[in-house]
C-alpha cells in the first residue's frame, strides 16, 4: 500500500487545505475548542459552511469562542456543549445532548501534556491516558450512531510525535508499578490515540465510518505549560493555522475519502520509522499503527467503559 500525498505540506494552512470545499449541510464536533489549534481548527470549518459544535470544558468560554467564530465566519451554526473528556459522567450527557442529529465528522482535538506529577481522573486512571485516549475512545463509542446516520463519517484523532517516546505499556497502563514519568505517560497516551484510529476504522469501515491520526506539528501552545516551552528547532515549527492545515485535511477534504488507518503529518501520510529520529524529521512508530495493540486497546477501552461508575 502506498503512502497518500496530497497537494499540500509543511506551510499549509487550514484556510487553504478547505478552499473549495463547500461542507454546507455537514456536523462537526471539535473537542477542546476553546483555544489554540481547536479554535482554529473550529474556525476554518465554520468558514467552508459546516455547522460547527464545540465541545468544551468552560461553558462560559466556549459560547464566547463559537460567537467569535460565527462574527468572523458568518456562520451562525456555531454552538458550545459542555464535555470534559477526562470525566465518563460528562461524556455521557454530552452523548446524550448531542448524539441525537448526524454527525458528518469528529475531531478528537482535545488534550494535555506532559504532567509534572502523577495524577488521577476521577476513575482512578492516569490523567494523560484518561484524558486523551479513554475519554475520547468513550466519546467515539458513543456517537458511533450519529456517525453512522451521516453516510459517510470521519473521526480524526490528534495525536503527536511524542507518540515515539512510548507505546502503550498494556501491562501498566495507569503507573501503577513502574515510576511515573512525564512524557512516557504522554508518548503512551498519544499512541493510544493512533492506535483509535486504527481500531475505529478496523470495526466500522463497513458501516460508512473510517478515522485517521495525525500530528499537526511544532506549535507554540499552552500544551507547553510543563515542559519549559517550545523546543523544536525554529525552522520546524508551526503557526495555529499551519498545525489546524492536517486535522480539517483529514476531516472534510475530498482528497482522504475512504481513507482510514493512517497516520499523517504536514497533510501527507507518514514513514514508518524504525526508531526516534533525533532530527524532528517525524514520522510513525509500527507499534502505533498495529490492528493487534489497536485490539488489545480497544478491549481495554470497552472494559473501563462498562466497569466506571455511573
Amino acid at each position: 500500500m502506498s503512502r497518500l500525498s496530497t497537494p499540500f505540506g509543511f506551510t499549509s494552512t487550514a484556510a487553504e487545505v478547505l478552499a473549495d470545499v463547500d461542507l454546507s449541510g455537514q456536523r462537526i464536533i471539535v473537542t477542546g475548542a476553546t483555544s489554540d489549534l481547536g479554535v482554529e481548527t473550529a474556525r476554518a470549518l465554520a468558514a467552508a459552511g459546516a455547522s460547527v459544535v464545540l465541545g468544551v470544558r468552560r461553558f462560559d468560554a466556549g459560547r464566547e469562542v463559537a460567537a467569535q467564530i460565527a462574527e468572523s465566519t458568518g456562520n451562525e451554526s456555531v454552538t458550545a456543549a459542555v464535555l470534559d473528556v477526562a470525566d465518563l459522567a460528562s461524556v455521557r450527557d454530552f452523548v446524550a445532548r448531542c448524539g441525537a442529529e448526524p454527525v458528518h465528522a469528529l475531531i478528537n482535538n482535545a488534550g494535555i501534556m506532559a504532567l509534572p506529577e502523577l495524577v488521577r481522573s476521577k476513575e482512578g486512571r492516569e490523567m494523560q491516558f484518561a484524558t486523551n485516549y479513554l475519554g475520547h475512545f468513550a466519546l467515539t463509542v458513543g456517537l458511533r450512531p450519529a456517525l453512522e446516520a451521516a453516510g459517510g463519517a470521519r473521526v480524526v484523532s490528534v495525536s503527536s510525535s511524542g507518540h515515539l517516546f512510548s507505546p502503550v505499556v498494556f501491562d501498566d497502563l495507569d503507573y501503577r508499578f513502574r515510576p511515573y514519568d512525564p512524557m512516557t505517560a504522554y508518548g503512551q497516551s498519544k499512541t493510544a490515540a493512533v492506535l483509535l484510529a486504527v481500531g475505529v476504522t478496523d470495526r466500522w469501515r463497513d458501516d460508512g465510518i473510517v478515522a485517521n491520526a495525525l500530528n499537526p506539528g511544532a506549535i507554540a501552545t499552552g500544551l507547553q505549560k510543563h515542559t519549559g516551552g517550545l523546543q523544536t528547532p525554529v525552522e520546524r515549527r508551526k503557526t495555529i493555522e499551519q498545525g489546524a492545515a492536517t486535522s480539517v485535511l483529514l476531516a472534510a477534504s475530498p482528497l482522504v475519502d475512504g481513507i482510514g488507518g493512517r497516520y499523517f503529518e504536514d497533510c501527507n501520510e507518514s514513514p514508518t520509522v524504525t526508531q526516534r529520529p533525533d532530527d524532528y524529521s517525524g514520522g510513525v512508530a509500527p507499534y502505533a499503527l498495529d490492528s493487534g495493540n489497536a485490539t488489545r486497546l480497544w478491549d481495554a477501552g470497552e472494559a473501563f467503559v462498562a466497569n466506571a461508575v455511573r
